[in-house]
């Protein structure tokens, strides 16, 4: 599998940017997030996956309507991942594509903390058939944790399992990451809070679990990734984080409002 990391970048001005804001469009200056600031995390990434910014998919053959185009824009975010191609345990690859910019140090809990996340997702039938119906991609978080109970663990991952795909062959809806599927911390922190891989927790049980008294847990970087586990070949748009949709598209990723 050959890795095609990295994307396009192009920089609007003048009436292109006025016309982007109509339509709903924000500039990367307005809102965190800038374009520039989105790739492959290479430290997070192992093997020779492919995270690129595609225009597509669009299908499958004999689909029609919405669900069969990105559900913004004309592009989204491929995502190729294979599972035996290391010689490391497991030998399975993994990809990060995230920003490790704009979200270092904001707030895990309260008001302006994560109180939105989700995406739009492409599975196929062979995606399930690799991996079972829960053979998806994942949103994770790193974060510093900042636990009363562990005070030496500055750093874990804030994992989103998502649930089965409702459908298969074409984009799906909106997948809530705060009312469906579960969240884990990997390490000590994990263990410490009951929110492991092996017992993972429901998005408001993790923020009780969070919230044990210290100084507040804040993030270092945000992604959409994959493995290591099965093979996956499909793709992610419209990522949300809060008020802000980032909307991956083969020009780069834009910034939308969520409405």
């Amino acid at each position: 599998m050959n890795a095609r990391f990295g994307m396009k970048r192009k920089v609007v001005f003048g009436v292109t940017a006025l016309i982007s804001i109509a339509a709903g469009v924000v500039p990367a200056s307005a809102l965190p997030g800038s374009s520039h600031h989105w790739g492959v995390i290479t430290r997070n990434t192992i093997g020779s996956p492919v995270a690129a910014l595609r225009d597509g998919p669009y299908g499958s053959f004999g689909v029609t309507g919405t669900a069969a185009r990105p559900p913004y824009g004309r592009g989204s975010l491929g995502i190729e991942v294979a599972d035996r191609s290391t010689s490391l345990t497991p030998p399975s690859e993994k990809v990060s594509f995230g920003n490790e910019v704009d979200f270092y140090g904001k707030p895990v809990l309260g008001a302006t903390g994560l109180n939105q996340v989700g995406f739009h997702v492409f599975q196929t039938g062979e995606n399930v058939s690799y991996g079972g119906p829960t053979n998806m991609p994942n949103v994770t978080f790193e974060i510093n944790p900042n636990l009363t109970a562990a005070p030496a663990t500055a750093y874990s991952s804030l994992v989103w399992l998502p649930a089965a795909s409702p459908v298969t062959n074409r984009w799906s809806g909106y997948l809530d990451a705060t009312t469906t599927g579960t969240w884990f911390l990997t390490g000590n922190a994990g263990t410490v809070t009951g929110c492991s891989l092996a017992t993972p927790c429901a998005f408001p049980q993790l923020k009780i679990a969070l919230n044990d008294g210290g100084a507040q847990p804040t993030i270092y970087t945000a992604a959409v990734g994959k493995g290591r586990d099965n093979m996956w070949i499909g793709a992610v748009d419209g990522l949300r984080i809060n008020g802000t949709i980032y909307d991956f598209e083969a020009s780069g990723v834009k910034t939308r409002r969520a409405t």
